[in-house]
């Protein structure tokens, strides 16, 4: 697959060699903020980070946070990282490599990163993370799952340990955009007559989860990891209503290529619910004041 085929066209660009420089330099003279997306034992994270410096082919960033408690960050030398920073008229992302961990100089640091420059930035046009409804049309199923640790097995020495097990959720896409979705989990209801109360349960804020739904029919299902932003339940409490920010495609080319996905998809719903204002305003009665406000944030 062409990867010129999915950064083309008017939402998604690549830049290349000395365009890439020269945003990096401005990213850093401005002190922009960006976004490290990493794997560590099996887990994604994420980790607010400042370009500080460009040489060579060292691209230095330094762990930013708060002041008095600095978060480490487990990473390694060799390990794939993904950095993503709003600038100008896009979101620019780009995976590349640690090279090398400096200590930090100073308490108020969580030390200096060294990467090496990537060759290529994809640019992502900012209208493509405005959240758009998924057409009343479509009815797009999601399945989420979470990792739940609990004492299933024991050691060599009898001693219960803790295995990662996946449990899985039905849930429905409510709104999308290329770094986010809201998403509606219907509460279990083992006995059919009312809520268990997965809300506050099974899901929390800050959690990672992973997701796969079919956007359109009869295409190739989309899976990705995201990080649960905000919570709220329906007003009949019925449900709860998961808005969540995708985490870790620029971390590789598998992952941009998911992002370009996202992105055709984001303009294809919008499409649909341009041409079918009717089916608009069906759609617009099912949701409250408060469950828009959680579709904007993230």
């Amino acid at each position: 697959m062409n990867e010129n085929s999915h950064f083309s066209g008017p939402q998604v660009v690549t830049l290349h060699g000395p365009d890439c420089r020269k945003i990096l330099e401005n990213v850093i003279e401005k002190r922009v903020s960006a976004i490290m997306s990493y794997l560590s034992k099996g887990k994604w994270h994420v980790a607010k980070v400042l370009l500080i410096n460009l040489q060579g082919a060292k691209l230095e960033i330094e762990c930013t946070g708060s002041r008095n408690k600095p978060r480490p960050i487990n990473i390694q030398v060799h390990q794939p990282v993904g950095i993503c920073f709003k600038y100008g008229y896009g979101k620019f992302v780009f995976d590349t490599t640690v090279t090398a961990l400096e200590p930090a100089t100073e308490g108020s640091s969580g030390g200096t990163v060294v990467l090496a420059v990537p060759d290529r930035i994809g640019v992502v046009q900012r209208r493509s993370y405005f959240r758009v409804n998924v057409p009343a049309s479509l009815r797009v199923n999601v399945v989420l799952w979470h990792r739940s640790g609990k004492p299933q097995a024991q050691d060599e020495m009898g001693v219960s340990v803790q295995e990662a097990t996946r449990r899985y959720f039905q849930g429905r896409l409510v709104d999308v955009s290329a770094g986010g979705a809201q998403v509606m989990v219907p509460h279990d209801d083992d006995a059919g007559t009312k809520p268990t109360g997965m809300y506050g349960s099974d899901f929390r804020k800050g959690q990672f989860i992973g997701l796969r739904f079919t956007p359109l029919p009869y295409e190739r299902p989309l899976m990705f990891s995201a990080q649960i932003r905000n919570m709220l339940p329906s007003p009949d409490h019925q449900c709860t209503y998961l808005c969540v920010q995708i985490v870790g495609l620029e971390a590789s080319q598998e992952g941009r290529e998911v992002l370009a996905r996202l992105v055709e998809i984001v303009d294809r719903y919008h499409q649909i619910n341009e041409s079918s204002p009717k089916q608009q305003d069906m759609q617009r009665p099912h949701y409250t004041e408060e469950q828009r406000i959680v579709a904007g944030a993230g």
